[in-house]
C-alpha cells in the first residue's frame, strides 16, 4: 500500500462528511489535483456538503445560491420529481444486464424522442457530453463522412475525438496529434462554412452549438442554423448539433434547433438530462443517420449506457420541466435578469463593459478587461453567489441560473450582483484612454 505523503484524515461532521478545510486541501494536493486544491483557495476555501434546490450549503452552514454549474442544474438541485423516480430505481434495478430488456432506457428514450426536433427517432444514451460527441462522430463515419467541420472556440468537450473538434489551442496542444482531417470556420458565417464544405463534397461531418456556451455566450446571427443545414443538404454533409449545454429548456425553448425550425441528422443532449442527480447524455437522430448501428447493437457500445439509475434521473428531468413549464419559464426569467443585471453591471463598469448578451437562462457579460470577470467570480461567491468563467473566454463572466429560482431567490442574486460589482468597480480606474486598469 501506498501511503508516501499521505496527509492526516480530515475530521468528519456529524454526517461522515470531510470538512477540515486545511486536511481536505491536503487531500486534494496529494490525491486529486494541486491546480483545483489552489482554485478552492481562491474562492473561498468552503467545503460544500449539502445542496437543496437553488442552494449550495457549505460546512460551515453558509448557504451560496448556485447560478454556476455549467448548464447542468436547470430543476435546481434534488428536484423531487428526479430523485423520486431515482429513488425507485435504486432499490428496484440500479444496474442491468444489458442482455435482457428493460423498460427504463425505452421509456427513457420515448420521452425523449417526445420533445426533439421531429424526425430524430433513435437514441443512444451515453455517461458524458464528450461520449455522445465521440458517438456522433463515429455515426457520420458509416456514412462515409470522415472530414469533421467545427467552429473556432466551440467546446464539445475533452476526449479525443471531442476534444480535435473544441476550437481552442490551449486544449488541444499538450495532446497532438489529434484525429485527422479536422477543419474550423468561423462560428455565424454560414458562407465560410458552405466553401469548406464545397470542397470536400460528400466527406463533411459539421458540428455546431446553437450558441456558444464556453466562447462565452456567443450568439449566432438570425438564421444561422437554417443556413447550416442547406450548407450540409448541398454538400451532402452530416450534420450535428451539439445541444450538450443548451438543451431542454436552457435557451428558452425545448433546444436551440426549435427557434429556426431546423432537424439535423444527430441531435447531442446532456447536462439538464441528468436532472442534476445522475449524469447522463445522449444522441438523438434520424433513422438513416442511425441505421448501421441499428443493424449492429454490438458496433457502439459502453458498460454503463443506458443504465437504469440514470435512466430514471432522465425521465425525472423530462418530467418535471414538462410539468412545471420550465421550458417558458427559463425564457421568461431569462429576460427578467439579462435587462436587470445587464443595467447593474453597466452602472458600475461603464465603458469596461464590452457587451451584455444571453438566450434563456444562458447570461453573459464580457469586459474589456481579463481581470474583470476572474475577481467578480471571487466577490460573487463572497456575496453568496456561484457563476462560471468561461473555458474559451477569460473576458466573460457567465450565469447559467436554475429555472425554479423563486422570487426572493431572484431578488437576493440581483442585490448580490449589484454589491459584487460595486465592490470590484471601486478597484477599477479609467484611463487616458477611457479603458479600465487594476487600481
Amino acid at each position: 500500500m501506498n501511503t508516501a505523503s499521505a496527509p492526516a484524515a480530515p475530521p468528519a461532521g456529524d454526517d461522515g462528511q470531510a470538512y477540515d478545510r486545511g486536511a481536505l486541501g491536503a487531500l486534494y494536493r496529494t490525491r486529486l489535483n494541486k491546480g483545483r486544491a489552489v482554485l478552492g483557495e481562491m474562492f473561498g476555501g468552503h467545503v460544500e456538503l449539502e445542496s437543496r434546490g437553488a442552494w449550495v450549503i457549505t460546512a460551515e452552514g453558509k448557504r451560496i445560491l448556485n447560478c454556476g454549474g455549467y448548464g447542468v442544474l436547470l430543476l435546481g438541485s434534488r428536484h423531487p420529481t428526479v430523485v423520486r423516480l431515482v429513488e425507485e430505481q435504486l432499490h428496484r434495478n440500479p444496474v442491468a444486464t444489458r442482455v435482457l430488456l428493460e423498460p427504463q432506457a425505452a421509456l427513457a428514450a420515448d420521452a425523449l424522442v417526445e420533445v426533439v426536433p421531429a424526425g430524430l427517432e433513435r437514441v443512444h444514451f451515453a455517461g458524458s457530453g464528450a461520449e455522445a460527441v465521440e458517438t456522433a462522430i463515429k455515426m457520420a463515419r458509416t456514412h462515409g463522412r470522415d472530414h469533421l467541420v467545427a467552429t473556432y472556440d466551440g467546446y464539445h468537450g475533452k476526449t479525443m475525438g471531442a476534444l480535435s473538434l473544441t476550437g481552442k489551442d490551449v486544449f488541444q496542444a499538450p495532446f497532438r496529434p489529434l484525429l485527422p482531417d479536422v477543419h474550423h470556420v468561423p462560428f455565424g458565417d454560414a458562407e465560410a462554412l458552405d466553401a469548406l464544405l464545397a470542397t470536400i463534397p460528400g466527406r463533411g461531418c459539421v458540428v455546431v452549438e446553437p450558441v456558444q456556451g464556453e466562447a462565452g455566450v456567443v450568439l449566432p446571427p438570425d438564421g444561422y442554423l437554417r443556413a447550416v443545414q442547406r450548407a450540409c443538404t448541398r454538400h451532402g454533409a452530416f450534420f450535428v448539433l451539439d445541444e450538450v449545454q443548451t438543451g431542454l429548456g436552457r435557451l428558452g425553448t425545448w433546444f436551440g434547433a426549435d427557434r429556426e425550425g431546423v432537424t439535423p441528422d444527430a441531435l447531442l443532449v446532456g447536462k439538464g438530462l441528468s436532472g442534476g442527480v445522475i449524469p447522463v447524455s445522449a444522441v438523438v437522430a434520424t433513422p438513416r443517420a442511425f441505421s448501421v448501428f441499428d443493424r449492429d447493437p454490438y458496433l457502439h457500445t459502453s458498460t454503463f449506457s443506458g443504465v437504469p439509475i440514470a435512466m430514471a434521473a432522465a425521465r425525472g428531468a423530462i418530467t418535471a420541466i414538462k410539468e412545471e413549464g420550465l421550458v417558458e419559464r427559463s425564457r421568461e426569467l431569462g429576460a427578467q435578469l439579462l435587462r436587470t443585471l445587464g443595467d447593474t453591471v453597466r452602472e458600475h463598469f461603464g465603458d469596461a463593459v464590452r457587451e451584455v448578451r444571453g438566450r434563456g437562462l444562458l447570461l453573459g457579460f464580457e469586459f474589456r478587461d481579463p481581470g474583470i470577470p476572474g475577481d467578480l467570480l471571487i466577490e460573487l461567491v463572497s456575496q453568496g453567489v456561484i457563476a462560471n468563467h468561461s473555458l474559451n473566454s477569460h473576458l466573460v463572466l457567465r450565469l447559467t441560473p436554475p429555472a425554479v429560482l423563486d422570487a426572493a431567490e431572484v431578488s437576493f442574486l440581483c442585490e448580490a450582483f449589484d454589491r459584487a460589482c460595486r465592490a470590484q468597480a471601486a478597484r477599477y480606474v479609467p484611463t487616458s484612454e477611457g479603458g479600465p486598469v487594476h487600481a
